[in-house]
């Protein structure tokens, strides 16, 4: 059913709006294809799917948020080198006819993920 990812700032309580982030397919010897780059939108999700229904094959892939980034452009002073550069989450796809969302909730100094619907 496809793939989808959406981005919560927890420090300014609303989406990150032009957060850049980076899709990889995982080969099984860890090396990681580029799938493609985008910017999430103001509701702090891509534009587009991920993958379409249908598209997204069983696998192991890699979401990368540059975090620094993000709250760089948004004038918060962090100390260099900052505590969170870019957060890559590494999952895997069992069941490609499941739809498989990768949520994000981050700061300068934390995030949480987790499987959504």
């Amino acid at each position: 059913m496809g793939l989808s990812t959406h981005v919560l700032d927890t420090m300014h309580g609303c989406p990150a709006t032009g957060m850049a982030v980076a899709l990889y397919a995982v080969d099984d010897d860890g090396s990681a294809a580029l799938v493609r780059r985008f910017a999430l939108n103001r509701d702090g999700r891509p534009d587009a799917p991920l993958y379409a229904d249908g598209a997204l094959r069983r696998g192991r892939y890699r979401l990368s948020f540059d975090v620094a980034g993000y709250f760089r452009a948004r004038g918060v002073a962090l100390p260099e080198p900052n505590f969170l550069g870019e957060v890559s989450l590494d999952f895997g796809v069992a069941d490609p006819a499941q739809h498989y969302h990768v949520p994000l909730l981050v700061s300068p100094w934390s995030y949480s993920t987790y499987r959504g619907s």
